[in-house]
């Protein structure tokens, strides 16, 4: 459905350290800055870019706004939120586990990126 994702960043490189990490931990190669000074994760399956503001102004994050990574396992989903801890994000939402509703059974992770944008690690339970 999307060919890509982009968030804004107010600081490149920390951002950059912090999704090489915990998209590292998902299988993603380190992200590729372009000449215009954005950090692009291309896969078979899409693009995810991170960007400082093209109006100049600071980056923030949507409020009710949530990015969500595809993973395999529970158990990569808890690696991309220890990768994104250690490496600058900050916990949000309950813990990593197991949420049900509208018929669906689902493992969630979700974390704040360092410019605060609220991303998530899902994997669909059988």
């Amino acid at each position: 459905m999307f060919s890509h994702v982009m968030l804004g960043a107010n600081d490149i490189d920390t951002s950059k350290a912090f999704y090489d990490a915990a998209l590292g931990a998902i299988g993603c190669k380190p992200g590729i800055i372009d000449p215009k000074g954005r950090c692009m994760y291309i896969t078979k399956t899409g693009v995810f870019a991170i960007t400082k503001p093209i109006n100049g102004e600071p980056a923030s994050c949507g409020n009710g706004s949530t990015i969500g990574f595809a993973v395999d396992s529970p158990e990569q989903a808890d690696a991309w939120h220890a990768a994104g801890l250690a490496n600058g994000g900050a916990d949000c939402e309950e813990p990593p586990g197991v949420r049900e509703g509208a018929g669906m059974k689902l493992y969630l992770a979700y974390l704040r990126d360092p410019a605060g944008n609220k991303i998530c690690a899902m994997y669909r339970m059988g």
